[in-house]
């Protein structure tokens, strides 16, 4: 993929060859997204802002701007935000992805 583009770099991270969703989610700050089990395998990308994840654990892992978190299907997990957050979901009955490649990195 070029396009004439400049100052510009392009990975797939995924290609589907089943039913896929984008979706994105906005959290107000203090915002809580309650605990549930993920109904299929699902990539959670921070988009802006900042908050928390919490998986099976009890441990709190802070999330920022550029990162991610992949739940499989049927992991129960919680979220919340700190500052007002804009997420991007991705959800697929099946995935077939690179994760050596995914770098997420916004100025």
């Amino acid at each position: 993929m070029n396009y004439n583009s400049i100052f510009t770099a392009y990975n797939k991270v995924i290609k589907t060859e089943t039913p896929t969703n984008f979706g994105f989610m906005y959290v107000e700050a203090n915002g809580l997204v309650g605990r549930h089990e993920a109904p299929v395998p699902r990539l959670f990308i921070v988009i802006e802002g900042e908050g928390w994840v919490q998986g099976e654990s009890d441990e709190k892992v802070k999330m920022q701007k550029g990162e991610a978190v992949f739940w499989e299907k049927g992991e129960s997990h919680v979220c919340g935000s700190q500052k007002v957050s804009l997420l991007l979901l991705y959800n697929q009955q099946s995935y077939k992805y690179n994760m050596d490649h995914f770098i997420l990195d916004y100025y």
